[in-house]
């Protein structure tokens, strides 16, 4: 079983919680000790009393706030945004992992950014506008929020307050306000609103849909450095595997040829045949069930945490990971 004490071990008090927009609350935490944090970064946080976490983006930015913040929209029947908007109140106890993640600005230092956010992707990228404009105010930013509604614009007085120093473009589906944009981003949009994207740095963070369009055509508009966070994997793909089974092997574990089907995932190959492997969130986000593989085939729908050098080396996220043939893993 996991010890989610040792994988999240440091206990922070609710002091309050605000609602942000209809469904989206921020919980302020008193930390007693000294959590050190990069703005844009994430955290697992132990749900209730069990051995489950799941990962939320540390909204407050270092240096500027009291309190340690956890902004998170409720999700009907999901557990973790259940607890935390639900049942958690003020002088309660919540428990947090280590800071997580590169979705960082002070990771990837540029002189222009173009921040793209969609929904609660908004929390990152709030955490390093913030930042930004209080070490680095000489820095170009411009921000474009895309929202369902006016009512869903998250952190909406903080981000008026930014202005002029943040240029700052919100889209939104239904009912915009000037000077809101209607409808969802765009190539269109970005060729009006950002015409030197090129020379930018761009960073993203929304739900997968939203970031698989908007970097395809941030790329077709000749951006080049592209970094992108996300709270989930991308869907796994169906795979039929009639009857098909590849292998897997560990010269470390003294594994020699265990068979598993071909539609399973390399973290629940692992699993089946008892190598070791720690898996938490098992949505592609934590990167704790890091597994570096040495030879063969296979698919990745999430690489969040690894480095360019790991993935050249050939780590990949078990979770994540879809084999596409015999695996033999260091």
């Amino acid at each position: 079983m996991m010890n989610t004490t040792t994988l999240c071990p440091w206990r922070m008090q609710v002091h309050h919680i605000t609602q942000e927009t209809p469904d989206v609350w921020t919980l302020a935490l008193i930390d007693h000790d000294f959590y050190r944090w990069q703005a844009g970064q994430f955290a697992l946080v132990r749900i209730g009393n069990s051995d489950e976490v799941r990962a939320y983006t540390l909204s407050s930015t270092p240096g500027q706030s009291r309190f340690i913040t956890l902004t998170i929209r409720y999700i009907e029947q999901g557990k973790g945004s259940g607890w935390l908007t639900r049942q958690v109140k003020p002088g309660d106890y919540v428990w947090l992992s280590d800071p997580q993640g590169s979705f960082s600005c002070e990771q990837h230092p540029a002189s222009h950014y173009l921040l793209l956010a969609a929904g609660c992707g908004i929390t990152p990228v709030m955490s390093m506008a913030r930042w930004l404009h209080s070490h680095r105010p000489e820095t170009d930013v411009h921000l474009i929020y895309s929202v369902r509604s006016p009512r869903d614009v998250i952190f909406a007085a903080e981000l008026q307050a930014l202005r002029p120093w943040l240029k700052l473009t919100i889209i939104a589906e239904q009912r915009p306000e000037a000077p809101m944009l209607a409808g969802r981003l765009s190539v269109e949009i970005l060729a009006r609103q950002v015409p030197d994207i090129a020379q930018r740095t761009v960073m993203m963070c929304g739900p997968q849909p939203y970031m698989d369009r908007a970097e395809s055509d941030v790329r077709a508009l000749g951006a080049v450095q592209v970094l992108r966070e996300q709270f989930t994997a991308a869907a796994p793909v169906e795979v039929e595997d009639n009857g098909v089974r590849y292998h897997l092997s560990s010269a470390s574990q003294q594994l020699k040829s265990a068979a598993f089907p071909a539609s399973w995932s390399l973290l629940a190959a692992m699993e089946q045949h008892k190598l070791p492997v720690e898996a938490v969130c098992r949505a592609g986000v934590c990167g704790c069930c890091k597994t570096r593989v040495v030879s063969g085939d296979y698919q990745t729908s999430s690489t969040v945490g690894l480095t360019e050098e790991e993935i050249a080396a050939g780590y990949v996220l078990a979770c994540s990971c879809q084999p596409a043939g015999d695996i033999e893993l260091a």
